[in-house]
């Protein structure tokens, strides 16, 4: 799929919204009435979410789920973002065999809501980004893609976010600090301090380099496309629901390929899965036990090439979700299982970066286990421990 034949919506369009008229209204009743501004983006997110109705097939299973209900909340597009129903619904239909052609209209209406100028209503369209990555990477990489459906609809959605992340970047590279060793420590001052001919100045690291406008996605440009899409997402995290966030760790365990012994090097187990005792969680390398109740038990994805551009976002995801503190058990463990298997992929294909990296948030992984063990273990023993009587005190009055 490298290019979006018979697409409807243009994606080279993505540099502006497609009703300028209206943005511009809106950013003038935004200075002169902030009432009117916020009944204007609340009216515009009601609309979105209910033009979803001639979109989405009813669904037997959430017959009490109502697309209506969400739209008429104070906050429509936070309430559909925190809906695990709405999410559902929506994953069933584009994990559709045709889904992501040129004429979906679900990927017409995600394209067009990113377009949007709320930014309520992009975090729904990033929401979806694991699953729709996860599904156009693995149809392209599939065994059968000769025989596969057109992709252009996801690609169209891939390039909006792409665009709008080359916009927001203008044309300058992602970098970072890299203080000089001669440099005194941040944590401690030095007993006798360098001079000043001696301090070097800290060197530049880039993470991105400049991101050049695209308007189709080859296949040489596929990795850059999607790993800036997933840095976009990564830049949202904490505002992404946690089985957004199960989804892609499950992907990203697929992708990395099937299970390997080279996995569990670190761990104290025997085999892919294993048990942690005092918090009932069985940990699989195909199954996550999400309290949502929306993941399946069947892999998601398959194996495909996990070049850098695409690698480098995803561990960043990977450790937000092992050991971000407010992120659910769920996407903890199953970020366990994706660094694991994203270990065992960089130790066979010889990649450095992958395997110093996935390393590091496994032993992180098992300290902090380790820790949320014993304290655990701590609290139950001085709670089954009974508390020694205190001895009556003596008071001593002089007469």
């Amino acid at each position: 799929m490298d290019s979006n034949n018979n697409n409807n919506y243009s994606p080279s369009s993505t540099s502006s919204p497609p009703h300028p008229t209206s943005t511009s209204t809106t950013s003038i009743s935004t200075t002169t009435d902030p009432v009117q501004s916020w009944w204007e983006s609340v009216s515009k997110a009601r609309s979105r979410i209910l033009s979803l109705s001639s979109i989405l097939p009813s669904h037997p299973s959430s017959s009490s789920f109502s697309l209506s209900s969400l739209a008429d909340s104070d906050r429509p597009a936070i309430s559909f973002l925190s809906s695990p129903e709405a999410y559902s619904h929506i994953s069933s239909s584009l994990s559709s065999p045709l889904s992501g052609s040129g004429s979906d209209p679900l990927c017409q209406w995600l394209y067009e809501t990113y377009l949007s100028s709320d930014p309520n209503l992009r975090l729904i369209v990033l929401s979806f980004l694991p699953l729709l990555s996860g599904i156009y990477l693995s149809r392209i990489h599939s065994s059968d893609s000769s025989s596969a459906p057109s992709l252009a609809g996801f690609e169209a959605v891939l390039l909006a976010i792409y665009s709008s992340e080359v916009k927001s970047r203008g044309g300058k590279p992602v970098v970072v600090q890299i203080p000089h060793l001669s440099q005194p420590s941040l944590y401690h001052i030095p007993r006798n301090k360098p001079h000043k001919s001696q301090v070097q100045a800290p060197s530049t690291g880039v993470l991105s380099p400049p991101l050049e406008p695209q308007i189709a996605i080859k296949s040489t440009k596929r990795p850059v496309i999607v790993g800036v899409a997933l840095d976009c997402y990564f830049k949202h995290i904490s505002q992404m629901p946690s089985w957004s966030k199960v989804e892609l760790c499950r992907f990203a365990a697929a992708w990395a390929g099937q299970d390997c012994a080279c996995q569990d090097k670190f761990d104290e187990f025997d085999g892919a899965d294993y048990f942690l005792e005092g918090r009932n969680v069985m940990i699989s390398s195909n199954e996550i036990e999400d309290s949502s109740g929306i993941s399946e038990s069947e892999p998601k994805g398959v194996r495909i090439p996990l070049p850098w551009e695409i690698l480098q976002p995803l561990l960043r995801i990977l450790g937000h979700c092992l050991l971000g503190p407010l992120n659910t058990q769920d996407a903890k463990d199953a970020a366990s299982v994706a660094v694991r298997r994203l270990y065992a992929r960089g130790s066979h294909d010889l990649v450095p970066q992958a395997i110093l990296a996935t390393r590091s948030l496994i032993q992180l992984d098992k300290r902090t286990r380790e820790t949320e063990k014993a304290t655990a273990a701590n609290a139950s023993s001085n709670a089954n421990t009974p508390a020694k009587a205190k001895k009556p005190e003596i008071l001593l009055v002089s007469k």
